[in-house]
């Protein structure tokens, strides 16, 4: 798994961008590897499962959707810091991803991506015509 940032101080300048009517937020990640997987950890505050999307579209596994406000009834809103925003964050997946067998969970806000490493194609023999 791959992604188009490198340096974490050109990154930190960029998490949100303004070309939409409102915000667009890139979730902060984390990758994890296991002998299996690679595991993308993702935090999505404010977020349901029925706000969110997640693609696969030529090997690039894009995650995109709309948080939500949570207004309690009964209270009137005296400071206002959480807002409401579209968030979309993608990443190029190498061959050694099987595309196939990609999970997604979302919990509590957090959204776990299972990424399993293909298996290595079985060794085979090649059978050998004569005379043609």
């Amino acid at each position: 798994m791959t992604e188009s940032v490198t340096d974490p101080q050109e990154a930190a300048g960029r998490t949100v961008e303004h070309t939409r009517t409102g915000p667009v937020v890139r979730p902060a990640a984390d990758i994890y590897e296991t002998n299996d997987a690679l595991i993308a950890i993702l935090e999505l505050p404010g977020v349901e499962a029925d706000g969110l999307n997640v693609t696969l579209d030529k090997r690039v596994l894009s995650i995109g959707g709309r948080t939500r406000s949570s207004s309690p009834a009964g209270f009137t809103l005296v400071a206002a810091e959480y807002r409401v925003a579209d968030f979309e964050r993608s990443f190029t997946l190498s061959e050694a991803i099987d595309t196939d067998r990609i999970e997604a969970a979302l919990s509590d806000g957090i959204l776990r991506l299972t990424l399993p490493k293909a298996l290595p194609a079985p060794a085979k023999t090649i059978h050998v015509k004569a005379g043609q």
